[in-house]
C-alpha cells in the first residue's frame, strides 16, 4: 500500500461524497452548477477533510478538462508559468482547470498573474482554503469566483464512509474485520468532521488490530489507542476542533463557567491559543456587549496579556476573562443592530447620505437649496437637536433597541427625558 487510504478511496461521483448536503443535495445550487457542466471560478472555504479537493477532481473529470494540482505552501510563479503554458495547446483542447489548494498561501501577486487567463476563460479555477477567503484572497479574484463553504462533516455523515473503508480494505487486502459493537461510532467522533482523519484511523485499524488468521479484531479500546496518539501526532487543532470552539462561545454566551473553562481547557491543550483568545474577544463584544461596556477592554488586555506570556501561564489570564464573561449579564443589542443594517443593505435599501451631513463646503449652481444646513449638536440644549441623520430612504428606521439591562436603560431613560423636551 502506497498511497494513504484516503486517496484510494477517494469518491469519483458526487453521490459517493459523504457531508456537505446544503451544497450537494438534490437541487442545491452548486450541484447544478457541477451537473451543468458550465463550471465558473470557485472557492471553496472550510476545514481540512471535508471533501474540497475530492470535489474539485469530479468537477476536472466532468467538465474532461486538464486538471492541474498545486499546493500553495510549496508551489511558486514558476509553475504558473508552466500550467498557463498549455493554454490552446493539444495537452488541454477543452481547457484548463487549476486547483490552488491552500491559496491563502499565495502572495498578491502571484494571485495576480492569474487574473488575466481567469478574464479570456483559458483557465477555470477552483482554489481551496482554510481561512476566511475574505481576508486572504486578492479582492479581483474574488470578485470574479463564488465562494461556497464547507462545514465539518457530522459523525452521523461520516459512518458510511467508515463502513465503506473497512469494506474496501476487506476486498483489497483479502482479510475480515471482526468490529467491537461501537467501534464504528468511535472513529466518526473522534474525526471531529475531518473524512480524511477517520480513514486514517481505519487503515491504522488494518495494520494494529489483533490478528488470527484472516482475520482482524479491532476494539474500542485499540480505537482509543491509535486516535489519542494520531491526534497528538498529527493533528494540533485537536479532536473535534471546531465543536469545542463553538461549545466554548455558546457556553459563554449561556453563562456557564464550568462549561466554559471545560471548553477552554480542551482548546488550550489541543495548542489553539488564537482561537480561545479571538472567540472570547467576540463573546465580550457580542453577547455582552453594552450590558457592561467595560468588559471589552478587560478581557482584552486579558488576551495580551496571555498571549505575550504564552502558555501554560496564558490559561491564567484567559480562565479569568472566561469567568468574567460568563458572570457579566448579557446583552445583544448592538449585535442585533448591526445585523438588521446589514440586512437592509444587501437587499438593496439605502440611498445617498442627507445634504446636511455631506462633507461639501461649497454649492453647486444645480444646487436648488443653498447652504449645507448642518445643526451642531453641541450649540443646543443637552448638546442635542432633532436633524436628520439616516438617508431618504430609511428615514425613521429602529436598528438599535436598549436591552433590558440597567446600564443600556439608564441611557436610554437619560435620551428620552432629553428628547421629550
Amino acid at each position: 500500500m502506497t498511497a494513504p487510504l484516503a486517496d484510494r478511496l477517494r469518491p469519483a461521483s458526487l453521490n459517493d461524497m459523504v457531508g456537505q448536503p446544503h451544497l450537494l443535495g438534490e437541487g442545491c445550487a452548486l450541484r447544478r452548477i457541477i451537473e451543468s457542466g458550465e463550471i465558473p471560478n470557485l472557492i471553496f472555504y472550510g476545514p481540512s477533510g471535508t471533501g474540497k479537493t475530492t470535489l474539485a477532481s469530479i468537477i476536472a473529470a466532468r467538465t474532461e478538462k486538464r486538471l492541474h494540482r498545486l499546493n500553495c505552501t510549496t508551489a511558486g510563479t514558476a509553475d504558473i508559468k508552466e500550467v498557463v503554458a498549455e493554454i490552446g495547446t493539444l495537452a488541454a483542447p477543452k481547457g484548463i482547470l487549476l486547483y490552488l489548494d491552500e491559496i491563502q498561501y499565495f502572495t498578491k501577486k502571484q494571485q495576480q498573474s492569474l487574473l488575466e487567463h481567469i478574464e479570456n476563460g483559458g483557465i477555470t479555477l477552483i482554489a481551496s482554503t482554510t481561512e476566511n477567503p475574505y481576508f486572504y484572497v486578492y479582492g479581483a479574484l474574488l470578485s470574479r469566483s463564488t465562494v461556497f463553504e464547507f462545514k465539518a462533516v457530522t459523525p452521523e455523515q461520516t459512518l458510511p464512509a467508515v463502513a465503506r473503508a473497512f469494506r474496501f480494505l476487506e476486498q483489497e487486502q483479502a482479510v475480515t474485520f471482526a468490529l467491537e459493537d461501537g467501534v464504528d461510532r468511535l472513529i466518526a467522533d473522534f474525526a471531529g468532521g475531518d473524512v480524511r482523519k477517520a480513514m486514517n484511523v481505519c487503515e491504522l485499524c488494518f495494520t494494529a488490530g489483533e490478528r488470527s488468521g484472516d482475520t482482524i479484531s479491532v476494539s474500542k479500546s485499540l480505537v482509543r489507542d491509535l486516535t489519542t496518539h494520531s491526534a497528538l501526532r498529527y493533528d494540533r487543532t485537536g479532536d473535534e476542533h471546531y465543536d469545542c470552539i463553538s461549545a466554548f462561545q455558546k457556553s459563554m454566551r449561556g453563562s456557564d463557567p464550568d462549561a466554559a473553562l471545560y471548553y477552554l481547557g480542551r482548546i488550550l491543550l489541543a495548542g489553539d491559543l488564537p482561537s480561545a483568545c479571538r472567540r472570547l474577544m467576540v463573546c465580550a463584544c457580542e453577547d455582552v456587549g453594552l450590558a457592561y461596556p467595560q468588559i471589552i477592554p478587560i478581557v482584552k488586555a486579558a488576551v495580551d496579556a496571555a498571549l505575550q506570556v504564552g502558555m501554560p501561564e496564558a490559561r491564567i489570564p484567559l480562565a479569568d476573562a472566561v469567568v468574567l464573561v460568563c458572570q457579566s449579564p448579557k446583552s445583544n443589542s448592538a449585535y442585533e443592530g448591526i445585523n438588521a443594517v446589514m440586512a437592509d443593505l444587501q437587499a438593496g435599501k439605502g440611498g445617498p447620505v442627507p445634504r446636511q451631513l455631506q462633507n461639501k463646503h461649497f454649492d453647486g449652481e444645480d444646487q436648488a437649496v443653498k447652504g449645507q444646513n448642518y445643526l451642531y449638536p453641541h450649540a443646543y440644549p443637552d448638546h442635542w437637536v432633532a436633524q436628520q441623520y439616516l438617508p431618504d430612504a430609511l428615514a425613521g428606521a429602529t436598528y438599535y433597541h436598549p436591552g433590558d439591562n440597567k446600564t443600556e436603560q439608564a441611557f436610554a431613560a437619560y435620551w428620552s427625558k432629553i428628547k421629550k423636551k
